[in-house]
């Protein structure tokens, strides 16, 4: 019996769909299958009951639903207790597009909550260079669209974020309720730097050509939201940006893109290969937080 297959059974045990697990796990439904089964033959026992429809757990199976949690649990302990003999505190690297975002800090102040001993370093960096840090050891989370994502690395959505554009107070669409998407093709829009968010810049000029034209594209570049401010109030620029941006400074407002509502989607980065207990816990509370706050759900403002 492996640990991996103690870790496949319970994710098929918590989503009873071989799909959906295979899918939370990163393998093909043929390999989540064939390891179910080898599970199976080495204890000798029927874990499960399948049928073209549904897949449900027998009493074997809800027995060792039980002790395998545990013993997943110990592991995970274990390799605490190690580290921390080693007289080294567990570390998590992570990486964020920008400070200005509120869906990182919301996750790791869960994450904290649970592993108050959790020495967490915060990378500020694109989410192309995210890709390769996962990809070569250098962070062990990430947050940003997943749409061009490697292999090696693994995704998992948890929040559709209403688009919005940042204008200042006294623009004249500040007064709408929602801002036209059409009413940008008259407004030089500032992107971000094509090599450090080429997935956002694609997403912003797709919504536009979506409604019959391409934007003017400000001829300049700044690294954050925050220092984007200065053109916004001078009128220089408008910027796109997702709602959870909350360093909005005084004298610029948000407002919502409509006809047609668009929401951006973030997703949690990891290594495919990577099991460890702390970047599981990062991924659990993206889904905690998604299902409290209905991140997933179309909201009154953007649909996803």
């Amino acid at each position: 019996m492996e640990l991996r297959q103690l870790r496949y059974f319970v994710t098929l045990a918590e989503e009873l769909h071989f799909g959906r697990a295979a899918a939370r796990e990163h393998i093909v439904q043929s390999g989540l299958s064939q390891q179910l089964q080898r599970l199976e033959r080495e204890l000798g026992v029927r874990l499960l009951e399948r049928t073209t429809h549904h897949v449900q757990l027998t009493a074997a199976g809800r027995a060792l639903l039980v002790e395998a949690r545990q013993i997943l649990a110990h592991v995970d302990r274990a390799a605490v207790v190690a580290q921390r003999a080693a007289g080294s505190a567990p570390t998590l690297r992570v990486g964020i597009v920008d400070a200005s975002y509120d869906s990182m800090p919301q996750i790791l102040r869960d994450v904290r909550d649970r592993y108050p001993d959790l020495e967490v370093h915060e990378i500020e960096a694109g989410v192309p260079a995210q890709f390769r840090m996962l990809a070569d050891g250098r962070l062990d989370v990430g947050l940003g669209r997943a749409s061009l994502a490697p292999p090696e690395v693994a995704t998992e959505l948890f929040r559709l974020d209403p688009l919005g554009v940042l204008i200042p107070a006294g623009h004249l669409l500040a007064a709408a309720p929602g801002v036209p998407v059409a009413t940008l093709a008259a407004e030089p829009l500032l992107l971000s730097e094509e090599a450090r968010a080429p997935e956002f810049n694609q997403f912003v000029i797709e919504l536009c050509r979506s409604v019959g034209f391409v934007p003017t594209v400000y001829r300049g570049t700044v690294d954050s939201i925050r220092a984007a401010a200065d053109l916004i109030l001078q009128g220089r620029c408008v910027v796109c940006t997702p709602a959870s941006c909350v360093s909005v400074l005084a004298g610029i407002v948000w407002r919502p893109l409509v006809d047609p509502m668009s929401s951006y989607p973030w997703s949690v980065l990891w290594r495919a290969d990577d099991h460890t207990e702390h970047v599981r816990a990062v991924v659990a509370a993206a889904r905690r937080l998604s299902r409290k706050f209905a991140w997933l759900q179309p909201s009154k403002q953007a649909a996803g």
